[in-house]
């Protein structure tokens, strides 16, 4: 009879002890406040488990630090902890911010990549925004192994980095970033596209190389193509393009106003001295101007100067063009004639 009280005993102790165990970890589970603003929290790469729960702790997230380290090693994930910046918010209880941070479910932040930016303005955005540093991007770029590897067969990634929005998070390998951008390339240019240059008798870097160009020269949709078309009449007649922002590119330094000597530097990019198309792309160009490459307007004429209005003036002869010039560039400080 004693034995079985014993027992009995036991057992409700046995279960007193598991439901106090219970009622302690959902007490201990509780949210640490209402929702309120959801605010970002960086976990550095590196940071070990009892600093991660010193960090939310510090943030408001969580009421101990003890049962948020327990709760890791427990359920053994506090080795597993994804660096990166999470939004997170007092409303969540302990196991949702720990699955959260093990997951790696961290923020992304929304990097827009304007048509006709070349590298060095893609690195000056991606280290404002502390996504990257510029010298990786610059270095990547022009590394033949990393190329190689994102399948572009080019000396250098200009040209290669398509330009639009993208969702980049806190501590991405500069690798990832870069082979999102040029996979984002060649999602874009299709088969279809290949084929086409090939059919001209183009190959896709010598595309790339007239559409950077194109995008360079003019903002405007309706002028693409037909500005595609004086330079695709240039390079069949041997006239230098002429081009500008060719001339930009090959500068070290551009503060804004090109002058006459500008036009005499001695580079492959200056299409000024040297006839046909530079030796690459001079920025990354989106779809619209790979596509107005490919598909000319055509046309008789053979040059264009800014009116100053952001639209372009189109002549089939020097003397029309002269005439332009004297009306739009001559008594202007505006862009100069092709």
């Amino acid at each position: 009879m004693i034995l079985v009280r014993r027992k009995v005993v036991g057992l409700v102790f046995g279960v007193f002890i598991c439901l106090l165990t219970i009622g302690g970890f959902l007490w201990m589970n509780q949210p640490n406040g209402g929702p309120g603003q959801p605010q970002l929290v960086e976990i550095p790469p590196g940071t070990p488990f009892t600093q991660v729960s010193h960090i939310l702790h510090r943030h408001h997230l969580i009421g101990s630090e003890w049962f948020f380290t327990v709760l890791g090693r427990v359920q053994r994930v506090d080795r597993n902890i994804i660096p990166g910046e999470y939004e997170l918010h007092a409303g969540m209880r302990p196991t949702e911010l720990l699955q959260k941070i093990v997951k790696g479910e961290v923020y992304h932040y929304a990097l827009t990549i304007p048509e006709g930016y070349n590298v060095a303005q893609i690195a000056d955005i991606l280290e404002q925004k502390h996504l990257a540093l510029k010298q990786d991007i610059f270095r990547l770029s022009r590394d033949p192994a990393f190329i190689q590897s994102v399948n572009v067969q080019a000396p250098t990634l200009e040209g290669y980095l398509f330009p639009d929005t993208y969702h980049l998070a806190r501590y991405t390998p500069p690798e990832s970033i870069i082979r999102t951008f040029v996979n984002r390339f060649h999602d874009v240019v299709t088969p279809d596209l290949k084929d086409r240059a090939t059919s001209m008798g183009m190959t896709l870097h010598e595309v790339l190389t007239l559409a950077s160009v194109v995008e360079k020269e003019t903002g405007l949709a309706t002028e693409r193509s037909l500005v595609s078309g004086v330079f695709h009449n240039r390079l069949r007649r041997g006239i230098p393009l002429q081009s500008d922002p060719t001339v930009i590119y090959a500068l070290e330094a551009f503060d804004g106003n090109i002058r006459k000597a500008d036009l005499s530097v001695n580079s492959p990019y200056n299409t000024y001295k040297v006839r046909g198309l530079p030796p690459g792309p001079i920025a990354n160009p989106g779809l619209a101007a790979i596509h107005a490459a490919l598909y000319p307007t055509q046309t008789d004429f053979v040059y264009f100067v800014a009116r100053n209005d952001g639209s372009h003036q189109f002549s089939a002869t020097l003397e029309d063009h002269n005439k332009a010039v004297d009306i739009y560039q001559r008594q202007s400080t505006g862009k100069r004639a092709s």
